[in-house]
């Protein structure tokens, strides 16, 4: 019985990881819209509740059948879904089997610990429903009802179809259960959050200390740099067919993303995504000549971060040992290999020194970032550019109007 429940727990935990990477950039880029910073108290409260929706979905899944069950012959009374309120009851007393007692009715009776379990399932969503989604009782009803249907039409429907049968039974008794258990945790919530701080108050303190969090900008690079391949391809594109040099045009893509895109609107499309704004010297919009210095000086210790697969591609190229049967003739003829790399040594030696010099800057200019008070870095200490944060969404809603107090006469 134990390896049942905790299989789906064990499944939950092997998915987490992956589900969490492919979810952070999008969960990022939403809490500091929202927010305006991304606290380690709300980063684990996002998180922690990531895991526990997807141990409560493993849980209404796990263990699927086998491929070779044929789920329809296996399962029959399964089809029916059991839509009568009130027999969790009649499922209480059959288990019982009319004996009377604590121990009968209670605790040695399976259907009393499925119901137990139920209610237990939404518990935790009332109580994140409350505390870090900032929800009204109403509201978490809702959704408490939402999410059980949700289960239990995944189970009607075969898991929406991946089986021709369903393997588990839609009981509406489930739906009340489990929506019960979400009203039940919003109200426990409210006692047990009294002795948390509120995550409202603990992003006002971070953003009272550092108002343009380091990874807000640094995940706005981040995304910078997914959206500038496609610039570079174009602007390649063009300088080909006009110029037909291709290295000018990643040169114009660099300088069209980082200078003249922020000179003309503020910023690139990774700041406008993370409402961040360059702003020069007293807040005024900077001149094009700091632009340009800020991107060289920002381009310096990012240079391995391109530099390494661009060697990696020119070695691909050069090469002729990269093929399948070259590979094969290197293998059976190991001079040959060790001739390539005599020939081409200046050329991997430069490449390793390279390499090297770009790892040593990049690491200086990442400590220096993150020793300077402000997380400031030579690219901005020399130009004079530095990011702005525009307000957020939550800096941006209405504030309730204080009742005015009344007057002694």
């Amino acid at each position: 019985m134990a390896s049942f429940y905790l299989l789906p727990v064990k499944t939950a935990a092997l998915v987490f990881p992956l589900l969490a990477l492919v979810l952070f950039l999008p969960a990022a880029i939403a809490t500091y819209r929202r927010h305006g910073v991304m606290s380690s108290w709300r980063t684990l409260s996002f998180y922690s509740f990531l895991f526990y929706a997807l141990t409560a979905f493993c849980m209404t899944l796990i263990p699927l059948p086998a491929p070779s069950v044929d789920v329809c012959a296996e399962y029959p009374e399964k089809s029916h879904p059991q839509l009568v309120p009130g027999n969790t009851f009649a499922d209480i007393w059959k288990e019982a089997d009319g004996r009377v007692s604590l121990g009968a009715l209670v605790i040695h009776n399976p259907a009393v610990l499925e119901t137990l379990l139920n209610v237990l399932l939404l518990v935790p969503l009332g109580m994140y429903l409350r505390y870090h989604f900032r929800r009204s009782f109403l509201v978490a009803s809702v959704i408490g009802l939402g999410v059980s249907l949700f289960f239990e039409f995944t189970q009607l429907t075969g898991v929406w179809g991946m089986y021709p049968c369903p393997y588990r039974l839609f009981d509406v008794d489930d739906l009340i259960v489990n929506t019960g258990g979400a009203m039940l945790g919003w109200a426990v919530a409210g006692p047990l959050t009294r002795f948390l701080p509120t995550l409202e108050s603990l992003d006002d303190e971070a953003l009272a200390r550092r108002p343009v969090p380091l990874g807000r900008r640094l995940l706005a690079l981040v995304v910078d740099l997914c959206v500038l391949p496609f610039v570079a391809v174009f602007c390649t594109l063009m300088c080909v067919v006009l110029f037909d040099d291709w290295l000018l045009g990643l040169l114009a893509a660099v300088l069209v993303y980082f200078v003249v895109l922020p000179w003309a609107f503020g910023g690139t499309p990774g700041k406008k995504l993370l409402l961040l704004k360059l702003v020069g010297p007293g807040g005024a919009r900077p001149a094009l000549w700091r632009l340009l210095l800020r991107t060289v000086l920002l381009a310096v210790p990012m240079f391995p971060v391109a530099l390494v697969p661009a060697l990696i591609l020119g070695a691909a190229i050069i090469m002729p040992g990269m093929s399948i049967s070259g590979v094969e003739d290197m293998l059976i003829h190991p001079e040959d290999l060790l001739s390539e790399l005599i020939d081409l040594l200046p050329e991997v030696l430069i490449g390793l020194a390279l390499v090297t010099v770009g790892a040593v800057l990049l690491i200086a200019f990442c400590v220096a970032l993150w020793l300077h008070p402000n997380h400031h870095g030579a690219h901005e200490l020399l130009s004079g550019v530095h990011n702005h944060a525009l307000p957020h969404k939550r800096a941006r809603a209405p504030k309730p109007e204080a009742t005015p107090a009344s007057s002694g006469s």
